[in-house]
């Protein structure tokens, strides 16, 4: 009998996703406007905190729901 094994991926953000420094502009996935203000990691990961424009206080996105701004 043979069992599927499944390992697990690498942590972190993968190399296909667009990596994002302090300062960056960006679109969030529900089209708000923002600055990435810093990287925070914890122990499910790594994300993004990001100072929206039109809402007071900094919000945490996982990178592949951000786009950067030109």
């Amino acid at each position: 009998m043979y069992v599927a094994r499944y390992e697990s991926t690498k942590t972190g953000i993968p190399d296909r996703l667009p990596k994002f420094k302090r300062g960056d502009r960006v679109l969030t996935y529900n089209s708000k406007m923002g600055t990435v203000v810093r990287l925070e990691k914890d122990e499910y990961g790594e994300y993004f905190v990001v100072q929206l424009d039109v809402l007071t206080g900094e919000y945490a996105y996982d990178a592949k729901d951000l786009t950067r701004l030109q």
